[in-house]
This record gives structure tokens, sequence and C-alpha cells, in this order.
């Protein structure tokens, strides 16, 4: 009775979600749009398209007044040969300041798969050109850039009063269909010039907002001191009531000697003391916090200031903190990814991550012991209305793995939190996508030598040596493990069959294959596969690509130093 049930619920979702349409967006972007101070730009539009069947029925909300949306007339999409449904931005920004101005529009469709969306839409009142630049080298043929875009390609004439041709202006790119002109003031060392300070300037034209027709000084500090760079902008973002939000970034050194930091303060231009941060114990990641309790939904202004011995004084990083109502669940378009190598590829099996926002109001909380539970703080996550085994839960990021028997084909996943279930995704399911673990150093993955090492240009791999190779994805096992549940510790092992091969080098360098002496669920681990094989005698050596292949699959591709 049970199997019939089951049977029935698995045709039935399928069913339904080849019935349901699936919202495409051309961009989630707009802009950055200059306009003059006191007007309005001229619309812009993006296109949105049906990737499932039935209809699109879109709806609109922006987080400010000055932007709203709407859908054009259906039309042959722009880049496809398919009708897509024009959405169009108008403007309402002549009241706003001088600066840059951001909104989010969110596109939604209560019936399709891959809706809410959200479209970041950006206008720069005033113009995009800067005022004045201040820029920083080293005295050892370096050099330092400020960026910009405005609507259309400029023209600009450097000229330096002294140190000779060390300032210019280029374009990035020829621009877009969404009409942004990347913009980049460079200003390099010059063999011979010594320490101290130039002065330069362009003269930029060809711009249709006035404001950026303008002669922008620019001055060149030649140091052998340190230079601090920071990000341009923290970007915050959190559901009201809710648990604190984080962030962290690294000063980087782009001058000589050593930065030291000496400290770090925050102000907020406002909501009251809602940020802070601190600098963390190794002395060289910067910290932020903002305070999720407290703060009505709207958007808040603050400053990390980062105190150091660099030349260039104080680094002051913005903060922006958007604060929104509180919302049933949100997941992202595309935002179950494996664990692995961060891409589309899941497997019956596969360990995955899902992004969103407000997936829970508490603190990050990670289960103990195993199986893992497949709920967390009243927080489930649905794949095809089945509860997936949960690792990790906090308010934009949930761990979990993708249930043993989903079955290969299109999946539905969402979040239910406190029995509201939110928005639906939608994902392929593939009987084996194996992606090997990557380390996040280079294009390296995690591949142990025979003595346990991590496999690295410092302790490399040795022709005929066998080395373990951990990935996921490989989907189903001779012995059934259940989901969430670790796999066997002694025989007989969750062995993969018939086991993938093992490819060494490319068709550049020449290639060699391995058969796996194991290849299977790692013994005591959830969803955690692990390839043992002997690198063959004739194999490519150096900085050798690996993979793992079988029939109709390939994984990804990462170096493995063989010497």
């Amino acid at each position: 009775m049970h199997t019939t049930r089951a049977i029935l619920l698995t045709i039935l979702t399928g069913l339904a979600l080849n019935a349901a349409p699936k919202l495409r967006l051309s961009a989630t972007t707009v802009g950055p749009i200059s306009v003059t101070q006191g007007a309005n730009p001229a619309s812009r539009f993006i296109e949105a398209f049906n990737a499932g069947d039935g209809n699109l029925s879109l709806q609109y909300a922006s987080s400010a007044p000055w932007v709203s949306a709407f859908t054009g007339a259906a039309r042959t999409c722009a880049d496809r040969p398919a009708s897509c449904l024009p959405i169009n931005f108008n403007f309402n920004t002549a009241g706003l300041a001088a600066g840059m101005q951001t909104a989010v529009v969110t596109v939604s469709d209560p019936n399709a798969l891959d809706a809410p969306q959200t479209v970041t839409v950006t206008v720069q009142v005033g113009g995009g050109v800067p005022a004045r630049v201040n820029l920083f080298v080293a005295p050892n043929g370096s050099s330092a850039e400020a960026t910009f875009s405005s609507n259309s390609s400029l023209f600009g004439n450097a000229t330096t009063q002294s140190g000779g041709a060390w300032l210019s202006l280029t374009l990035d790119g020829t621009g877009s269909f969404r009409f942004v002109f990347p913009h980049r003031i460079r200003a390099r060392h010059l063999e011979g010039m010594p320490e101290g300070t130039y002065n330069g300037q362009i003269a930029i034209s060809g711009s249709q907002v006035p404001a950026e027709n303008r002669t922008v000084p620019v001055t060149l500090q030649v140091t052998s001191q340190p230079i601090a760079q920071g990000p341009e902008q923290v970007t915050l973002r959190t559901a009201e009531n809710s648990a604190d939000v984080k962030a962290a970034f690294v000063p980087v050194n782009t001058g000589m000697g050593s930065l030291a930091v000496a400290g770090v303060a925050t102000s907020t231009s406002s909501g009251g003391d809602w940020l802070t941060a601190e600098l963390a114990a190794d002395g060289n990641q910067i910290l932020v916090t903002a305070k999720g309790q407290g703060l009505a939904p709207g958007l808040y202004q603050g400053s990390v200031a980062v105190a150091s011995n660099a030349a260039n004084g104080t680094l002051n990083v913005p903060v922006r903190l958007e604060v929104t109502p509180q919302a049933p669940p949100f997941a992202f378009f595309e935002g179950a990814r494996n664990t692995a190598a961060g891409d589309l590829e899941l497997a019956p099996g596969s360990l995955a991550e899902l992004s969103g926002e407000q997936f829970t109001f508490e603190d990050p909380a990670a289960p103990e012991g195993l199986p893992l539970p497949t709920e967390v703080n009243g927080v489930r996550v649905l794949v095809n209305d089945v509860a997936a085994p949960l690792s990790l839960l906090s308010a934009h990021r949930i761990a979990f793995q993708i249930p043993m028997e989903t079955p290969p084909g299109d999946a539905a996943i969402a979040v239910e939190r406190q029995g509201t279930r939110g928005n639906r995704i939608s994902a392929t399911v593939l009987p084996r996508a194996p992606r090997i673990v990557r380390t996040g150093v280079g294009e390296g993955g995690l591949i142990l030598n025979p003595d346990g090492v991590q496999a690295t240009a410092e302790t490399p791999a040795r022709l005929e040596e066998s080395i373990t190779i951990f990935c996921t994805g490989l989907g189903a096992t001779d012995v059934a493990v259940p989901s969430g549940s670790p796999a066997p510790t002694e025989e007989p092992y969750a062995r993969v069959s018939p086991a993938p091969r093992v490819e060494f080098g490319s068709p550049f360098t020449g290639t060699t294959v391995g058969d796996p002496d194991f290849a299977g669920l790692t013994p005591g681990m959830v969803g955690l596969y692990s390839i043992v094989v002997r690198i063959p005698a004739d194999s490519p050596q150096g900085d050798v690509f690996l993979r793992l292949i079988g029939e109709g699959y390939a994984s990804n591709r990462v170096i493995l130093p063989i010497r």
C-alpha cells in the first residue's frame, strides 16, 4: 500500500512540475544609470520568459518609491528565438539627492517555479564620474586604478604637471544592451619616478549627463610604505527582529612592507548603534556585525574605519544594511548547488547548499550526531515534498543532502519554516553527478597521498602510488544507505557499481586512465564518496588535470601535482 502511494505521489509530483511555468530573466541588474540631479532617466527594460509550461502572470514590488515596473506586450526575445515579456522600469528620481541609489524590484508569479526573483536597480544621481581621485602606488612599476561607469563611451584627455605620462583613462569593453560602459582611471609608476606626490587631471567629455563632462583632478602618491585596500562596500541584508547578520573582509596591502592594522571603529548615519566591528584573532580579518533586533524595515548606512600604518591613512569601508519585513522563506533562483564544486550538478545523495533569505530568524545551528535530522529549529528543506537531512541552518544558507530516494529528473525544492512554506525553485537531479571536493586553493581538489597528507605542490603525489579522491554526487550504492545516515564502517561497504574511472591529464598533455581499488561512500560519513586509485606509471607529470569519468557522466576537473 505504502509503495503504491509513493509511486502515485512521485508521478503526480512530476506532472505538477512539468505543468508549471518556470520564470527566467534575461538580467538581474539594471544600471548603474547616470541621471542629472533633478531629472528622471528614460525607461529601461529586461526580458522575462517561460522555461516551463502554462503562462507567466508577473507581479512586481519595489523596495524604493523612485522605481516601478510593469509588463509590456509579448514580443520576440532579443537574444533567443522565443516569446518574451518585456519588464519595463520607470523612474521618478527627480527628488533624490546626489550619489548612488539602489533599489530591489521583486518579480513574482504565485504559480511559477523559480519565482520570485529580484532585480537590483542602481542610479547615479549627478552622474558616475568622480569629483576627484587619489591614488597610491609603490615605486616598483605597479599601478593603481579607480573605476566608474556611465551610459555612454566617454572621452578623456589626461595631462600631468610632473612625473611624465603616468595617467590614462580607458574603456573596459564596449558596454551592453543595458548601456553600461565601465571606465578605468589608471595611474602607474614609471621607471625612475622617485617617491613623492604627483598631480594630474583628466578632462572628460561625451556624456549626455552634463555633470559627467568635467575635469577630474588626480593625485598620485608614490610611496614605499604599505597601502591599504578594502572592498568598495560591505552589503548586508536581514529580516526585522532576526539574529545578527555578519560579514568579514581582509584589508589587502598593495604597497610595500608589512601592513599592520592598529584597530577598527564604526559609525552609522541612521538607525542608531546597529553596527560593530572587531579585529579577528589572526590580526588580519575584520569581522563586521549588524544587529538584527530593533530596526524597522528600511535601508541603513554605516562605515567601518580601519586604522593602520598604511600611507593612505584610515581605510573607510561603507556598510549598507537592508532590513526587510518578515516574510515566508525565500530560496534564490539556482540557489541549490553541490557543496563540492558549487555548481548545479546534483544527484541522489548529493551534499548541497541552498541560498536564500529568511530561512530562520534565530542564530545559526548545526545539529550534532548522526543520522542527520530532517528538521532543525522548526525548519525543513523539501525536495519533491520529501524532507531532506540537514547539517547546517542559518538565515541565508542551509546545508542539506538530496534524499537518496529522489528520482532523476526535474525536482522542486522549497523551505518550510514553522509550517510556513516558501517559494519553489527547480533543480535537475541526475543519476550520477560526481563533483570532486574543491579545497578553495587554486584549482586543487581534496586528494590525499598514502600517508594521509593532502597532495599539494609541497607534498605532491607520486607515480604508482595510491591516492584517495573525495567527491560527492555518485548516487546509489550497492549497499543502500538511508538518507542522512553514515556509510558502513566495515564490510560490506557501500560501493558504487560500476565504479567511475580516473582520468589523469588532458587532450593537450595526453591522458592515462586508472581503475579504482575502491569507489563508494566514505565509511562513517554522510554523502561523501571516496575513490582510491593508483596513479599509472605512464601518467603525465607536473600540475596534472584529474577528473572522474563514467558512462554518461564526467566530474569537474581539478589539478593534481604529480612529481
